[in-house]
């Protein structure tokens, strides 16, 4: 092990349970963007990534790893400049206050992060929904206490994949881009920690599949439920 001393999450899959918490939002979105028409927001909510007959979102798609103005880029593509600002800053807003007003917690998550934090652990969020919306999930799971940073889309000069979070984070701890790992469900999560220098840790809780996340990890847990004991087993 090369002495991990501070963890990056990923927000939705990683922290949160993804399906249960935006699939009624997302939908509500869709049905907003698509003026009530019921087929044209199943179509939109399709394109972004939800499959209906499997009732979950894709795996690596725009609404599981992509960013607000992602999905407002494909939703109303003939937004000008203007508009689509607006609507940035409205989905902003949308998924800030209803996302962590429905955020559901994975199973042993507080119980993992409350003991990473005690055991010293310097601990932040990563992720591509915006830093308002991660802080105020965090507020309203009862662990920002537990975090040093969250680092939205909006909080960096290029979201992930791109390394950015991640050195935002080695500058504020002090930490060694080597001496931090990045934990996540979605590949645009381990391209980020693999492009940052950072251990990649895939977890199956959220909409990655084994298959699609083993080529980039270092390491595949269940869930961070798992990750305290890799860590002691590891150190």
């Amino acid at each position: 092990m090369r002495g991990i001393k501070g963890i990056l999450f990923d927000k939705d899959g990683t922290l949160v349970d993804f399906q249960a918490t935006w699939f009624a939002i997302g939908e509500m979105m869709a049905l907003k963007a698509a003026d009530g028409d019921q087929a044209q927001a199943t179509a939109l909510m399709k394109a972004a990534g939800y499959d209906f007959s499997a009732h979950c979102f894709k795996a690596d798609s725009v609404f599981a790893a992509g960013t607000n103005a992602d999905i407002v880029a494909l939703w109303y593509p003939g937004a000008t400049d203007s508009e689509r600002s607006d609507l940035i800053r409205m989905f902003d807003q949308v998924s800030a206050e209803q996302g962590s007003a429905k955020a559901v917690p994975l199973p042993g998550s507080k119980d993992a992060l409350a003991s990473l934090h005690s055991a010293g652990f310097r601990l932040g969020v990563a992720t591509n929904d915006s830093t308002g919306g991660a802080e105020k999930t965090l507020l309203s799971l009862g662990i920002a206490q537990l975090f040093d940073a969250a680092y939205g889309y909006d909080a960096v000069a290029n979201p992930k994949p791109a390394p950015d979070a991640i050195h935002a984070f080695s500058d504020l701890t002090g930490l060694k881009p080597k001496e931090i790992a990045m934990v996540g469900d979605n590949r645009h999560d381990l391209e980020m920690a693999k492009a940052g220098g950072a251990l990649a840790i895939a977890v199956l809780s959220g909409t990655g599949t084994r298959e699609s996340l083993t080529p980039m990890a270092d390491v595949v847990l269940d869930s961070i439920a798992d990750l305290p004991a890799y860590l002691a087993r590891e150190a």
